[in-house]
Formats: structure tokens, sequence, C-alpha cells
């Protein structure tokens, strides 16, 4: 790591000067987000020039406490390499000048380990590891199993999924991948890899010179757990995946997605979770299912009588809650043969009721979001035949006051003026604005998913 301060030639000449005496405010800090950037170095002509990658971490303020400010300098800079090749990291700081103005002076260096630890090494033995350790790619990758799956038109087939146990050079591998996990994946935090159980998913690519000292690059990854389930059955969970920024929207993600789905179903597994996906790996995901149960047998008849039914009734005047759930066996069946759980099958399910109604037909469409209005609504609410104990309540808040709200539940058999929370009617109206809000979103959601699996699923839609 390096720090450079620079100097102040006009400065430096006025120290005979009187200097006038003055009351400075106080510093107001400068946030990480606004002084800190990261790059991805494939080799080591890129470090410090034009040519690397910058990466956009979800938030670097969250590293520097609690209001994410550096404090006492002036014309703060840090830049912070990553190599494509070893994964350590090299940070360069400069800044103008340092100044208690009233909150101290960040030390910067114990952050920056925290985020990057042992990876974090100085410039000479930074640029050294480009050679040094361009095999520890392949060291990994020898000792793994190439993963099958289904490639599409577009794939590059140079690229191959490889499965390691994540002990040994796989374990030391994923130490130093744990930066980028921190830095790009909101809220993530590094798994326990003395547990047992875990395995890691490697995208690579074959170098494209047999001259490269390196013969693999890394294009993402992503760390499987396998958990027991009773009686005799093994569940895996996705627990972290991540695509490296430069190979970013080229495919990798869904090809991992694929891969394990692959593993699941040729090694019987109950079926696959993920941990607290993303918004687009929630999305990626959802459209790969649903390509997957487009050619399902099993699923059309139930689907097809479905759509009918939401063609031929009209659910605006309904008086009861309408839900789109398929048949309880038809979840187990899918489980079984697809390994697809069943939170995630219902959540396809209405995507593929979306996908075969016509999006011209006004009647139909406002009877497939009465189905998501309620369905939410039952969620949030204990639906509409009851509340079960459950009342919705807008709470006063500094994060935003018109979104926010509170549930609360009540026992039953208690007294009704002891338990219940009296709304007032502009409360009914907040709620009734908030719920259909949701419905709003989860209907936008829905329909990009759709649009994504239609237009890749063409063909299968037309058989």
């Amino acid at each position: 790591m390096a720090l450079k301060q620079k100097g102040s030639d006009a400065a430096a000449a006025d120290t005979s000067k009187r200097r006038r005496v003055g009351f400075a405010g106080i510093d107001a800090g400068t946030e990480a987000n606004e002084c800190m950037q990261v790059f991805i170095a494939r080799n080591p002509d890129e470090v410090g020039s034009a040519d690397s990658t910058p990466i956009e971490p979800f938030d670097l303020n969250h590293f520097f406490g609690e209001d994410g400010k550096i404090y006492g300098y002036t014309n703060l800079k840090i830049n912070v390499w990553i190599s494509a090749i070893s994964f350590h990291a090299y940070a360069e700081i400069s800044f103008q000048e340092t100044s208690d103005g009233g909150k101290g002076i960040t030390d910067i260096k114990p952050v920056l380990q925290n985020i990057f630890g042992e990876n974090l090494v100085e410039k000479d033995e930074f640029l050294e590891a480009f050679s040094k350790e361009c095999q520890c790619i392949s060291d990994v990758v020898k000792n793994g199993n190439s993963i099958k799956h289904d490639a599409s038109d577009e794939d590059d087939l140079s690229v191959q999924i490889v499965r390691v146990e994540l002990q040994g050079a796989a374990a030391y591998l994923y130490s130093r991948l744990v930066s980028l996990v921190l830095l790009l994946v909101e809220g993530s935090t590094p798994i326990d890899i003395t547990e047992h159980g875990w395995q890691m998913l490697l995208v690579v690519k074959k170098a494209e010179l047999e001259s490269s000292a390196s013969k693999f690059q890394l294009l993402g990854f992503a760390a499987v757990h396998h958990f027991y389930h009773y009686p005799e059955s093994t569940r895996l969970r996705i627990s972290q995946i991540l695509v490296l920024p430069p190979y970013q929207g080229e495919g990798h993600g869904r090809r991992l997605l694929e891969a394990i789905n692959s593993i699941a179903e040729s090694e019987n597994m109950y079926d696959v979770t993920i941990e607290d996906p993303s918004d687009y790996l929630q999305y990626v995901r959802s459209s790969i299912d649903c390509l997957r149960l487009l050619t399902f047998e099993p699923i059309k008849p139930a689907l097809g009588a479905m759509v009918l039914s939401l063609e031929q009734t009209n659910l605006s005047k309904r008086t009861r809650s309408s839900i789109m759930v398929p048949p309880a066996d038809l979840a187990e069946t899918v489980r079984q043969k697809l390994k697809i759980n069943k939170k995630q099958f219902l959540r396809c399910w209405e995507i593929l009721i979306y996908l075969h109604l016509d999006a011209e037909n006004l009647k139909c469409i406002d009877n497939f979001r009465a189905c998501i209005y309620d369905r939410t609504k039952g969620e949030l609410l204990g639906g509409a035949s009851g509340t079960n104990g459950k009342r919705l309540v807008q709470v006063p808040t500094s994060f935003d006051e018109d979104t926010s709200f509170a549930v609360f539940w009540t026992k039953e058999g208690g007294e009704e003026d002891n338990q219940t929370v009296q709304q007032q009617p502009e409360d009914l109206a907040t709620q009734e604005q908030q719920l259909n809000e949701l419905v709003d979103n989860q209907m936008e959601e829905i329909a990009e998913v759709a649009k994504n699996v239609a237009s890749r699923g063409k063909d299968k839609l037309a058989a």
C-alpha cells in the first residue's frame, strides 16, 4: 500500500510570512464512495492505467463507520487494484495534506485490511504475483470435475464449469475471492469453509494464447452447501454466486445456475434453494426455471385450465379471495423431477400463467391482477375471510413516511378492545394504496420475467 502526500511549493515558500489566526469549521469529511475507486487488472500493464476495468461496489461508505465518511484529509484519493490472476490487492492513497478538523484523522489502512485481509500487499509483491502465482486457478481446476449442462447456441464453447470441494487449493482461492464478494454483494459475509459440505463451482475459460502464463481465466464462481434433509436426502443451497465485473452480461451466471440444476437432478437431491438472492439473481433464476417448466408435460393440463378460467370469469365483483394455486401433487411432482422448491414453483406458476394470457384482453389481465392482489393481501393480512389476528397499520418513521407500515398480531380468543388496533379511514386508505403499490411492483416483475422467457423460449411456447 502506497501513501503519497502532494506537496505545495507555494505554501513552502510562504513559511516565513506571518499567518493570520482564524477558526476553521468542523471537518465535514469525505464519503468513501466519492474518493475511492476499485479496479480489476488482468496484467501488470493495466495497474495505474486507463486499461484497468473499474468495478462498482454496492456501497463503500458502510466500511467506514456509521456515517461512511473519512476525516482529516484534503483532496483524498484512494485507488485499489485487484489482480484477475492471483486476486491480490494493492492500494494507492494520495492526498494534499492531513489535519484534525475536530473529528480526528481516519486511519485508512486498517479499514482496507478489513476488506482485503492478507490479500493487501505492497506494489512490488502485487506485480510479481502476476507471474509467480499465475497457476493458482489451474491448480484448482485440475483437481475438479467438469460439469456437463445443456449449452445454448450463443454459449462460448471454450468456457466450462468446474466443480471442486472447498478445501486445499480451492479453499485458498476462495479466501482470495472474499474481498470481491464483500465489495459487490450487498449484505454478504464470508462462508465458514471449515464446515463440512461446501463446494465451489468455477466458471473458467481457457487462455486464448498458448504462450499465456495462466492457462485459465476465472470468470465467476458459486459457493454451494449440501444440507441434510430427513430422512435420507440432501438439499443444495446456493450461498454465494458472483460473476467478475469484466465478464458480466455474458451469460455466466445463467451457466452457473444451469450447472447447479444439473447436479441436483443427476444426483437426485431433494431440491435447490438460494440464500437471500438479489432481485437480478431472482430474475435470472425465475427465467431459467420457467423455461424448464415450459416443456414439463405434467403441468400443462392444470396450467391450461387456470388460463381458461381467467379468460372466462370476471373477478371484479368477487365476494371471496381468488388465488392461482396449483394442485398440491403438482408442486410435489415438480420438486421431485426438476428439484424446484415449492416457493420458487409458486412464483414461476404465476409467471407461466401470465405468459399464456392474451395481453390485449384487458378483462383477463384484470382477473390476473385481482388474484395477485388477493394473494398479496392474504400474505400480509390473512386473507379476505379473516385476518388471523393480523392488522396492517401505518407507522411514523424517518425512513419513508409514505411507504412504512407495521403488521400486528393478536391472540385468538382475547378481548377485542384489548387486542385490535383501531384504524381511522385515512389509515385504511393508506393501507389500500400501499397494497396496490406492492401489487403493481409484483406485476412489473412478473411481466419482465415473462418477456425474457418469451424471447428465449419461442420454440417451446410454440410446441
